[in-house]
């Protein structure tokens, strides 16, 4: 199993020098103790995978569909409306992605089945309790729970390959998770681990389904994706820059915030995030630009929220794909719901010393091809979907 021992001793370092933090010696214990003894278990479990599971030698992973786009574009519904159609797709669910290894996952389940036959679903009301006191609090501005689909870079955890790092820790200017396409020396080993990932996951699903992967962070991944996965096909989403660069920008420093950063600590990191944001939208677009042979297509979060249904047959006769009977009448169900979504994130481009005026000049391109109406001189924001 891959493990980017590079990233690693760059974390080491960095918090070591952070002699005025005072989660410091916390956070080496854990990089210098857990995180090699957990690693080595995934380790020991995935080779495991290969004496236990033969099919795995040859499973394939065939014309995966990849969900990219800006943190707050719309990729969390697009890919909860697409994963309905689970005759068809197979995905990772948020706790899959703490155990990579194809063993761990048949264990967990074997568990939950005898906890739902002897005990009657003990353990998992247990851990319902549990994920709405961590998770609710923050459904708002993004829904999560164990059991929901999740997105992929969380299972790169494992190899220390996560931007969970940088939520924990502002230090955008020691780990780059995001600028893949640019990594000659870790393009290759990192996609090379993703792939094993996703075998073992559609293996657990029954092997014979397409993978569904949704993570903004992968909008800098493209071209590395096309690179492993030939035949993959890419749904770009897209919004209004001024409206989920801000939001996005408001989720990472809430965190940040949360574990008691200030605002001096956070600053570079902060900077660096928001041209990550504009690279979000420039290098999907310049990637598939460059490959019109692979099946793409560019969703409009406006005409998502307004006709799901209609956007979603869009999206499957771009990719090559038919829409079941089944799923259909799912989405004729679901379509009303999901014009009614809304949440209360509120922001201000203010926040970030961000005007909208800069945005539309470095996005200028987008604006034109999208003509959204942003009013310039109004900078107070309501989220209403990540």
């Amino acid at each position: 199993m891959y493990f980017d021992y590079d990233y690693w001793w760059r974390v080491v370092r960095h918090v070591w020098g952070l002699r005025g933090w005072d989660g410091r010696t916390r956070m080496l214990l854990r990089l210098l103790l857990v995180v090699p003894l957990v690693s080595l278990f995934h380790g020991l479990c995935f080779m495991l995978d290969y004496l236990l599971f033969w099919r795995l030698w040859s499973q394939r992973v065939e014309q995966p569909v990849f969900i990219v786009g800006h943190g707050r574009s719309g990729t969390t519904l697009m890919h909860r409306l697409m994963s309905a159609d689970g005759e068809r797709f197979s995905y990772f669910l948020y706790w899959e992605m703490f155990f990579p290894s194809l063993l761990q996952k048949k264990i967990i389940r074997g568990l939950g089945w005898i906890d739902a036959k002897l005990l009657r679903g003990f353990v998992h009301n247990r851990l319902k309790i549990w994920d709405d006191k961590k998770f609710g609090p923050y459904r708002h501005m993004h829904y999560m729970s164990l059991w929901s689909a999740e997105e992929d870079c969380f299972a790169m955890g494992s190899a220390f390959v996560t931007q969970q790092w940088s939520l924990e820790i502002p230090m955008m200017d020691v780990v780059d998770f995001f600028h893949l396409d640019q990594m000659a020396d870790k393009r290759r080993r990192w996609m090379g681990h993703y792939r094993q990932l996703v075998k073992r996951q559609l293996l657990l699903n029954g092997g014979d389904k397409v993978h569904l992967s949704k993570n903004p962070l992968m909008s800098g991944w493209v071209d590395s994706i096309i690179e492993e996965f030939p035949d993959a096909r890419i749904v770009v989403m897209m919004r209004d820059p001024a409206e989920c660069i801000p939001s996005c920008l408001k989720l990472v420093e809430h965190s940040w915030k949360g574990k008691g950063w200030q605002p001096a600590d956070y600053e570079r990191s902060l900077a660096l995030l928001t041209e990550v944001s504009f690279d979000t939208f420039d290098n999907p677009k310049a990637v598939l630009a460059a490959h019109p042979e692979t099946p793409q297509t560019v969703v409009d979060y406006r005409e998502l929220t307004s006709a799901p249904r209609e956007t979603l047959l869009a999206v499957y006769q771009a990719l090559g794909m038919t829409v079941t009977d089944e799923f259909d009448h799912w989405l004729r169900q679901q379509a009303e719901r999901e014009k009614k979504h809304n949440s209360k994130f509120e922001y201000s481009l203010g926040d970030f010393r961000l005007s909208r005026e800069e945005i539309r000049q470095r996005l200028d391109d987008f604006y034109e091809v999208y003509q959204w109406k942003s009013d310039p001189y109004n900078d107070e924001v309501k989220e209403s979907e990540s």
